[in-house]
């Protein structure tokens, strides 16, 4: 994706070094556009490393190819970090009066701001309108975090990590084209229900205390994406999942927030009912405290702490059993191996066990796929008495879920043919 990164004058330019790396890592081309104030406190020669672009903020420079005109059209996303105060009132008001406002002027693409300031700016009656005139244009706006500002104030207008920002840009860009692709009535899913579990169950302990798991929730959050850019409406059932991952997904996307496994299991019975296909790819705990107290455990001395834990309901087995016909199931299975079986063997075991349509197996031995933004999987499927392993699909997340979801519409298309 062509992507131009604005990057406005304030203290927290550096963290766009780490986004314009990040967007590379994942495939994406940087154009950096700063202001001229933003190279008080990052030089162009770093950007121009990062980026293989050269740089420029003077909408004077390269005039024979009208650059203030061409980045613009020929960006498909454009990011500003920081976007600061005086920017976004430029925004607000419409001025062109250097190459990263003519920029936003001339685009077309999905434009994002991540404004970074201090709290009194922030809150300031002036900024307040000038983010809410940008929200009614159709700019995304990434609010910013609560923490250590410029000197010794805290508060409200920190820049988000560039890990979020990249996130919640290219989440932005992707919920564009689902939209418009809904708007137009498309897509090999069109107009059916789909329910998707995603993220990781808790199981508390006491108030502060819960057993967890390494779930992101990041797979489950790409395949509500996919299935809503090929026309699907869906349930995403969303067990601890960050809110900047929720926070711009499209409208064909409701969400409902669990906590527990058994909060999660009445959840997806729920919504279950009248749905044409299930992907069940939260990361359910097996096992739950057998008591969970009303306050604080305390320590006692030296002694150690012996937890009894009791099994809980296996929530995919139960979607199976009480699934109607024609409805399509898809599990998910991380596996490790060991010196007795495959990671492989064991998904094969599961997905007989399970019952399932299809299962997305993933081998997570030495900490792959947990919270990365790539992922590694195979697709497996009954062939009569056998179960075979498609090849693996290698990608980012979002590439990883557009080909199950393909898998999805191909069961969906063969069902619906059959007599």
């Amino acid at each position: 994706m062509r992507t131009v990164l604005g990057v406005a004058g304030g203290i927290a330019a550096y963290k766009a070094c780490h986004v314009i790396r990040r967007l590379r890592e994942l495939g994406h081309s940087v154009k950096v556009v700063p202001t001229a104030s933003a190279l008080n406190f990052v030089g162009a020669a770093t950007f121009e490393a990062l980026s293989s672009q050269t740089v420029t903020t003077d909408v004077f420079d390269e005039i024979d190819s009208v650059n203030h005109v061409r980045i613009g059209q020929e960006a498909e996303l454009v990011i500003i970090a920081p976007a600061t105060a005086n920017t976004l009132a430029k925004l607000a008001a419409g001025i062109a009066d250097d190459l990263l406002t003519a920029t936003v002027l001339t685009t077309t693409a999905e434009v994002v701001v991540a404004p970074a300031m201090h709290t009194e700016m922030w809150q300031n009656a002036a900024t307040v309108a000038n983010i809410a005139t940008l929200k009614q244009r159709g700019i995304h706006v990434l609010e910013p975090a609560v923490g250590r500002l410029t000197g010794p104030d805290s508060g409200p207008g920190r820049l988000p990590e560039p890990d979020t920002i990249v996130d919640f840009s290219l989440a932005a860009a992707a919920n564009a084209h689902t939209s418009a692709v809904a708007s137009a009535g498309t897509g090999r899913l069109h107009g059916k229900h789909l329910v998707i579990s995603a993220g990781g169950t808790r199981e508390p302990l006491d108030p502060v205390r819960y057993l967890g798991n390494r779930s992101s929730g990041k797979q489950g959050v790409a395949l509500a994406r996919a299935a809503a850019r090929a026309g699907a409406h869906v349930d995403l059932v969303a067990a601890n999942i960050d809110s900047g991952l929720l926070s711009d997904l499209p409208d064909s996307v409701r969400i409902t927030t669990v906590e527990s496994t058994l909060e999660l299991q009445t959840q997806m019975h729920a919504s279950q009912a009248d749905a044409d296909a299930v992907i069940m790819a939260a990361a359910v705990a097996d096992y739950r405290p057998a008591e969970r107290t009303d306050s604080k455990m305390k320590k006692s001395g030296d002694e150690g702490m012996t937890l009894q834990l009791i099994q809980n309901p296996d929530v995919l087995v139960g979607l199976v059993e009480s699934r109607r016909q024609p409805q399509i199931i898809i599990g998910f299975a991380a596996e490790t191996g060991d010196s007795h079986h495959s990671a492989l063997d064991y998904a094969k075991a599961k997905f007989r066990r399970k019952g399932v349509d299809l299962l997305v197996f993933n081998n997570v031995s030495g900490d792959r796929a947990f919270g990365q933004d790539d992922n590694a999987v195979q697709i497996l499927t009954a062939d009569g008495d056998d179960v075979v392993a498609g090849t693996e699909i290698h990608g980012s997340k979002d590439d990883v879920s557009e080909k199950v979801i393909e898998a999805l519409a191909d069961r969906v298309e063969c069902v619906e043919s059959t007599p």
